[in-house]
């Protein structure tokens, strides 16, 4: 059962996370990127309206369902570039921010791969993904034609 819609309940918090969206859609980074972000950010906190909005997204802007599907063992299959895991390495590290953070070895790898506007904004997209994580997980916002029995 969804709690509260925390959308309707407060319209200006709303606004500013979606200040922050357009913001980061507007970074220059690559759409399929953001994609990849999105989903493996909200595979980790186990929010499943943004998987399941996510996921579709991704799939309408071109990207490959078997690669969705395996994005969980990213480090274990070549399907991804170079560019792509360490973006998602950084997205782990951001999301699991308390599991010690983005060390020394990842920030360098990072920065093999995106110049410094695209690293900031690879981070605020990591922010992004995980502010509308935690809004939507407390709530227990569900997907469209998945919300829970009634009785």
């Amino acid at each position: 059962m969804q709690r509260l819609d925390a959308n309707a309940i407060s319209p200006q918090g709303r606004k500013a996370l979606l200040a922050l969206h357009e913001h980061v859609a507007g970074s220059g980074l690559e759409r399929s990127l953001l994609d990849l972000i999105n989903v493996r950010a909200s595979q980790i906190n186990g929010c499943g309206y943004c998987l399941w909005l996510h996921h579709r997204e991704a799939l309408a802007h071109g990207e490959r369902a078997e690669r969705l599907h395996a994005l969980p063992a990213w480090r274990e299959i070549g399907a991804f570039t170079p560019r792509e895991r360490a973006a998602l390495a950084w997205t782990e590290a951001v999301t699991r921010i308390a599991d010690g953070g983005v060390d020394d070895a990842l920030y360098m790898e990072a920065r093999a791969h995106f110049d410094e506007n695209e690293l900031v904004a690879l981070n605020y997209a990591a922010i992004d993904i995980n502010a509308w994580n935690r809004l939507a997980i407390p709530f227990r916002k569900a997907p469209p034609g998945l919300e829970p029995p009634t009785s």
